[in-house]
């Protein structure tokens, strides 16, 4: 196991420990190739502090973030960090509305994952058609296109829509999860990704005739809830896999502790 980079002077432990999942968040996901260049973000709220949260420093690659480099904003739009970054103006419309509404709101994802853009113009979303995507059904989210997420007013319809959903998806847009950890928000992701992806499989092979089969609707809720309703040890999605996924990450390139 790597150990932990020293924590900075003055820092509260809980803020760092949240910095690193947080940074290991961002590489996980550039992993996956599930990033955009500079764009799209994930925050985490800063422990204790409601008003609060982490997120990317704009220009930087997700691949390239570290612990220390995130940027500590409040949800007015101010840094409380000494940084020469600056944050995406789209970035902090959509996470400062969800971090001041919800509670369990600690962590929120937004990409472009090309899989869920392409389900996020569907008039359903995504559909039944894989056990990937059965944790999803009638537990999805949608909001309307409005052109690029800059204004404040936004705000107001984002909350709205998302509800009390985990997974939202922006029309024409992109995803949104909403995690207790980094953690959860990140499988949330990773599964929805993957059922998108299968979904337009197979919606592909319908062009050559063949016909979709999707379970009926009680078959599918019972599935749903034995994903959500979890039982045992595990109190939220994600506790097993993360882990494992950050024990890889510390193997391969540890510098997102830095």
């Amino acid at each position: 196991m790597t150990a932990a980079a020293k924590i900075p002077a003055a820092m509260d432990p809980a803020e760092w420990d949240a910095r690193v999942k947080l940074a290991a968040c961002y590489r996980m996901v550039a992993k996956l190739g599930l990033d955009d260049l500079i764009y799209n973000h994930i925050s985490a709220r800063v422990p204790g502090k409601d008003d609060q949260f982490l997120i990317n420093p704009y220009g930087l690659l997700f691949s390239e973030i570290t612990a220390s480099s995130l940027v500590k904003i409040d949800t007015q739009g101010r840094k409380l960090d000494n940084t020469p970054y600056e944050v995406n103006l789209a970035a902090f419309v959509i996470h400062a509305a969800i971090h001041k509404t919800s509670h369990d709101a600690a962590c929120v994802l937004h990409t472009h994952s090309d899989a869920s853009v392409a389900v996020s113009g569907q008039e359903k979303g995504l559909l039944p058609l894989s056990q990937f995507a059965m944790r999803f059904y009638d537990r999805q989210a949608f909001h309307d296109y409005e052109g690029v997420a800059i204004d404040m007013d936004e705000q107001e319809r984002l909350v709205a829509d998302l509800g009390a959903h985990k997974v939202m998806l922006m029309r024409n847009h992109g995803i949104l999860t909403v995690g207790r950890t980094p953690g959860e928000a990140f499988m949330l992701l990773y599964y929805f990704e993957r059922a998108a992806k299968i979904q337009l499989a197979m919606q592909a092979a319908c062009a050559s005739g063949i016909a979709l089969v999707i379970p009926p609707h009680e078959v599918c809720e019972r599935a749903a809830q034995q994903f959500w309703e979890l039982k045992g040890d595990i109190l939220v999605p994600g506790e097993r896999e993360w882990p494992a996924l950050m024990r890889q990450l510390d193997r391969e390139d540890p510098s997102y502790r830095n």
